[in-house]
């Protein structure tokens, strides 16, 4: 189970993971985040960068060092990580690596619910997400000039996506050749409207003993 954070959301991860480098004030941090990719990997929302700075700063995560002006610009101020920081980064880093959670993506609520759509049409859609999956696996393939330790991220990505793309290729080619096992009682529910008695006779069965 995860563990409660004194600053859970997402973007604090990221802030601390770009102190542990070095001390920078929020703009360089946001740079950082960036160019590192990590908005993409955090689902960070930059609307709330300064209050989980401060939320991080109250909780003893980070520290001022300084405030700075650079010509006519607002004053810096300037954060580094402070050693109760850094044990909470390397605590979450493992729990994140380490600890299996269930999760649930959209993808799998509606495959769970896909009989509600006839055969034909869910092939279509399988489709339309394979050609969506093809363009999201051709995006990991651009080379960043970076060091692949700060690139493995991207190799998941690639490898789930081209994982989920096999599984899809598969589930298409088993509901165009009629072999998907049941097929023929989904069909016949779209043509009649009428439920295979096996499924009724299983949902009442769940209902009179839940």
């Amino acid at each position: 189970m995860a563990k409660r954070r004194k600053v859970g959301n997402p973007m604090a991860l990221g802030v601390l993971s770009v102190l542990a480098f070095r001390q920078m004030h929020p703009y360089e941090i946001a740079s950082a985040l960036k160019g590192w990719g990590k908005d993409r990997d955090l689902q960070i929302k930059w609307g709330s960068l300064y209050t989980v700075v401060g939320n991080l700063a109250k909780n003893d995560l980070i520290t001022e060092v300084e405030s700075v002006r650079e010509g006519r610009r607002p004053e810096r101020t300037v954060y580094r990580i402070t050693d109760t920081g850094r044990a909470e980064l390397l605590d979450w880093t493992r729990e994140l690596l380490s600890t299996a959670e269930p999760e649930t993506p959209r993808f799998r609520s509606g495959l769970s619910v896909m009989s509600v759509l006839s055969p034909d049409e869910v092939v279509t859609l399988l489709q339309q997400r394979l050609d969506a999956v093809g363009q999201a696996i051709a995006a990991t393939l651009v080379e960043y000039d970076v060091p692949r330790l700060f690139l493995l991220e991207v190799e998941y990505d690639r490898a789930m996506l081209t994982a989920e793309a096999a599984w899809m290729r598969s589930l298409i080619a088993e509901l165009e050749s009629g072999t998907l096992p049941g097929i023929d009682d989904w069909r016949q529910f779209h043509e009649t409207g009428t439920a295979p008695e096996d499924i009724l006779r299983l949902a009442e069965e769940s209902i009179k003993n839940p």
